[in-house]
């Protein structure tokens, strides 16, 4: 028949035409993984973290052991140095066996998209900061002490020097960079009042001291601001910039802290020793302990009590 003839053949064309919308599989998108890096020392970084370690104890024994020749009253420059390499030795034991190292991650970001590009795990010693809080002050407090600085300007010198140090821990782990670098300058900042206390108010200091004084003061004065003036150098390329590896900041701050430790207090203390008639000597407390002048004694309050 011919209606069932024009149905198939309707149906064929209506199968052979093709659909009016074409669905195409999305194309899969997969986003770029941000690379992970990791800084952190290898064994040549351990190795100096290793010798350091060693030299700072060694070379407390000796400052302890030139203390013992000296009378008390002129032992307080021995004790100060020794204080400084005991805090040393024992921050370079912490890092060298592992202990005081926090981990700092950096987020590094594509300007215009915002995408995250790179994510950067780097090892800082915060045990270093620690040491660097405790021994300063008392490298400060040496070198006050010697020229005759006054009071307030050591407390100034010395509360200077503290926030220099906690600015420079806060920057090592600043959440973005720019928070970094404003920690930085903050402790930029406090280092030129050291600069200010120490290097014009402890030469004024000094002028009125012998010519062997003065030359010694401002020697040890100079060698001391340039070392710590590399010290913001070397943060600002290693944990600011990060141009230089974890192993390249270890050894740079140990070059920095052997110099401005054991050579400093051996220097200090071998001079001290020779100018043993013009070094100050201090009496009183120090010396002698609390005098027993318009003190109570045990005796005497319970033999007034059995007078009365």
């Amino acid at each position: 028949m011919i209606l069932p003839d024009v149905i198939e053949a309707a149906t064929q064309v209506i199968n052979a035409r093709p659909p009016s919308h074409t669905h195409h599989p999305l194309p899969t998108v997969t986003p770029d993984i941000p690379r992970v890096y990791h800084e952190h020392a290898s064994d040549v970084g351990h190795k100096t973290l290793w010798v350091v370690c060693v030299l700072m104890g060694l070379s407390s024994l000796a400052f302890y052991a030139m203390a013992w020749r000296v009378p008390v009253q002129k032992r307080l420059f021995h004790v100060l140095t020794a204080l400084i390499t005991t805090f040393a030795f024992l921050s370079y034991y912490a890092m060298a066996t592992g202990d005081g190292v926090g981990v700092h991650t950096t987020v590094v970001k594509e300007t215009k998209l915002h995408v995250v590009t790179e994510i950067v795990n780097r090892d800082v010693y915060w045990a270093r900061y620690v040491d660097w809080s405790l021994t300063t002050p008392l490298l400060l407090l040496d070198l006050c002490l010697f020229a005759g600085l006054d009071g307030a300007s050591i407390l100034v010198a010395i509360v200077s020097d503290v926030i220099m140090i906690l600015t420079g821990l806060f920057a090592a782990f600043s959440r973005d960079s720019a928070q970094g670098w404003g920690w930085y300058t903050f402790g930029c900042i406090a280092y030129l009042n050291i600069v200010y206390q120490l290097g014009y108010k402890g030469r004024h200091a000094v002028s009125g001291k012998d010519a062997k004084t003065k030359r010694f003061f401002g020697a040890i004065s100079l060698f001391t601001l340039i070392l710590w003036t590399l010290y913001p150098i070397i943060w600002g390329v290693a944990d600011g910039a990060r141009v230089v590896g974890v192993d390249g900041e270890i050894i740079g701050y140990a070059i920095l802290d052997v110099l401005a430790k054991p050579v400093f207090g051996f220097w200090l203390l071998l001079t001290h020793d020779k100018m043993s008639r013009s070094s100050p000597s201090i009496e009183g407390f120090w010396s002698n302990g609390l005098s027993s002048e318009g003190g109570l004694r045990v005796g005497d309050v319970l033999g007034r009590g059995d007078d009365d």
